[in-house]
């Protein structure tokens, strides 16, 4: 047993289970072992749900970083769907994510930072679009894992839309980025279609 088996087993436990279950006795029993022997790799469960969220985070983290000859528009809308995309790949993702530090991430978003920098985005624009649309893309995620039931609109109103969570996303992101491009004064991207009928409630 070596740290990252442990944490393989910790997320597979949290894919059966959900969030709430995962606990050290039971990821003690799936690898058969004491379950004081997991805190020679994690002192506390929070450690653990941290080094989760990081092993989560991989598929985005390793994801291609930008290069000078891309449209910051295009790279910036790709890179908020790579994060959602990756916290749907786990069950409560977004959750587990939620108030997370990348710690080993920090000069990958430097590098993407400077490319919107250097593509004309004035930096403190910069940061807060970035920061927006990564707490807009958890907040959505966790809309979307919390929805238990997408198929059911009963409760709504007869003149309620009803939205898909990918519909609702994509909007968001659009707003997000045309809010940046009209900052900057450069043009912003085509509204997105959306589709009907779906099974995120909008608020």
């Amino acid at each position: 047993m070596n740290r990252e088996a442990v944490i393989a087993e910790a997320l597979d436990l949290l894919d059966e289970v959900g969030l709430d279950a995962v606990s050290t006795r039971k990821l003690a029993k799936r690898l058969n072992v004491e379950q004081p022997s997991l805190y020679w790799y994690f002192r506390t469960k929070k450690d653990l749900f941290t080094a989760m969220a990081e092993a989560a985070m991989e598929p985005h983290a390793t994801a291609p970083l930008p290069t000078p000859g891309d449209d910051w528009r295009d790279w910036f809308a790709e890179n908020t769907r790579s994060f959602r995309r990756t916290l749907l790949m786990r069950r409560d993702g977004a959750r587990l994510h939620a108030g997370s530090t990348p710690t080993g991430d920090f000069d990958r978003i430097r590098r993407k930072m400077d490319f919107l920098v250097t593509s004309g985005v004035p930096e403190r624009d910069a940061q807060m679009a970035m920061l927006a649309a990564s707490r807009f893309t958890v907040g959505s995620v966790l809309e979307e894992q919390a929805d238990t039931d997408p198929g059911d609109s009963a409760d709504l109103p007869a003149d309620m839309p009803v939205i898909d969570h990918e519909s609702a996303f994509e909007a968001g992101l659009a707003l997000i980025l045309n809010g940046l491009a009209h900052s900057t004064g450069m043009q912003g991207v085509d509204w997105p279609q959306v589709r009907r009928p779906g099974g995120g409630k909008t608020h």
